[in-house]
């Protein structure tokens, strides 16, 4: 069994800074990339920001220069450090991975149960 868990949402105003973790827990052997996507209410999941293990990042366009993604592999734990937060930021933030249980197993993905994270004076 794996889960993702995630922390670190909140209320914060505009302007302010929020960031959110992910830990993978479980039987696991391998993460391959590893990535945050938000919903917002009456739209569509989308990705925010995405890491390879290698340590290549990719970005929405409407959060570069302000979001940073990064990972801990030794703690199975990807991050998600949001700078300059915009109302249009208000979402539920979930946080996937690819994860292989077993050497002998194929690579699956997985998401979490997703975080609030409210921008708002």
């Amino acid at each position: 069994q794996v889960q993702l868990a995630e922390s670190g949402g909140g209320l914060v105003q505009p302007g302010g800074s929020l960031r959110l973790s992910c830990a993978a827990s479980g039987s696991i052997f391998r993460i391959n990339a590893m990535g945050w996507h938000r919903q917002a209410p009456g739209k569509e999941r989308e990705l925010v920001a995405r890491i390879t293990n290698g340590g290549s990042t990719n970005y929405l366009d409407s959060v570069k220069g302000r979001f940073a993604i990064s990972r801990d592999n030794a703690k199975n734990t990807v991050y998600l450090q949001m700078n300059s937060l915009k109302p249009e930021d208000t979402a539920v933030y979930y946080c996937n991975a690819l994860i292989q249980r077993d050497y002998s197993e194929d690579t699956r993905e997985y998401w979490g149960q997703g975080t609030q994270v409210t921008v708002s004076s």
